[in-house]
This record gives structure tokens, C-alpha cells and sequence, in this order.
């Protein structure tokens, strides 16, 4: 079975901070076709159709990736790399998701074409409120070249 085809890209591989972000964005209706994957690998892989996703639709990317900096098997960097030095995925807008306040994270975030880079806050109502208003910004009020 083919997945669906997704607005919003989400890695991350912590489960408690996946599911508040699910939790936020569902509950407050800012996107319905969400594909999440744990590591950077997966990540790849969907973007670039191989493995378990070899066989979805060519021409659907996501319209924004929620991505996680600290990531098994490929961290977050890497993976923003290759997104952004790729011609069919360099203008999907990134969203770096994360724990980490390094000025050398962020600095290279930036470097590497990050459309914006997000502290995750620790309060769970601050952590919904900053979802939502992430979805609605990129999923709803940017304009896209689509």
C-alpha cells in the first residue's frame, strides 16, 4: 500500500515530543496529511523515494518538514544538506525542531538554508501553542511555489 501523500513532513525521534506535536496540530485542525519517520535515514528515504517509500507518488513533496537536529543514523544537519543542495527539494521550507540552543547548531542551521530554527519550550501548553502557530505559519499563511 502506498502512504499517502503529506503536507507536513515530521522527524523526530523522541515519541513523547511526536506525539504533543500530533496532539497540537490535530487538535487545533492546522494539517491533516502528516507522514512522520524516527531517524534521519527514514527521513531521507522519504524524500528521496527508497526503501518502504520507493513506491510513493514521484511529483507529492511535503509543503513543510518539521526535522529534529539530534536524529539516529543521520542527524538533522545532514539531513538539511541534503534537502538543500538537491534541486527537486531545496524549496521545501525546513523547520529545525529542537532541544538544542547551540550558537554553532543554529549558526550552521542557517548556513545550510534552515527556513527556521525553533527551541523546543519544555512547558507542554508553550510547546502546543508554538506547533500551532508553526503549522499555521508555513501549512497556511506562507505562500509556497506551488
Amino acid at each position: 500500500m502506498l502512504p499517502e501523500p503529506a503536507d507536513l513532513l515530521i522527524a523526530e525521534d523522541n515519541p513523547d515530543d511526536l506525539e504533543l506535536t500530533l496532539r497540537a496540530l490535530k487538535k487545533n485542525k492546522v494539517v491533516n496529511n502528516i507522514q512522520t519517520v524516527k531517524d534521519g535515514a527514514e527521513a531521507l528515504d522519504y524524500l528521496f523515494y527508497r526503501g518502504r517509500f520507493s513506491n510513493r507518488q514521484a511529483a507529492q513533496m511535503p509543503k513543510v518538514i518539521f526535522l529534529d537536529l539530534k536524529l539516529p543514523k543521520v542527524d538533522g544537519i545532514e539531513v538539511l544538506r541534503q534537502i538543500k543542495t538537491n534541486e527537486r527539494t531545496r524549496a521545501i521550507p525546513v523547520v529545525m525542531l529542537t532541544s538544542s540552543q547551540l550558537e554553532q547548531d543554529v549558526i550552521e542551521s542557517y548556513r545550510l538554508g534552515v527556513n527556521s530554527y525553533i527551541v523546543k519550550p519544555v512547558d507542554f501548553s508553550k510547546f502546543a501553542e508554538s506547533i500551532t502557530q508553526i503549522g499555521l505559519y508555513w501549512l497556511s499563511l506562507n505562500q509556497s511555489r506551488r
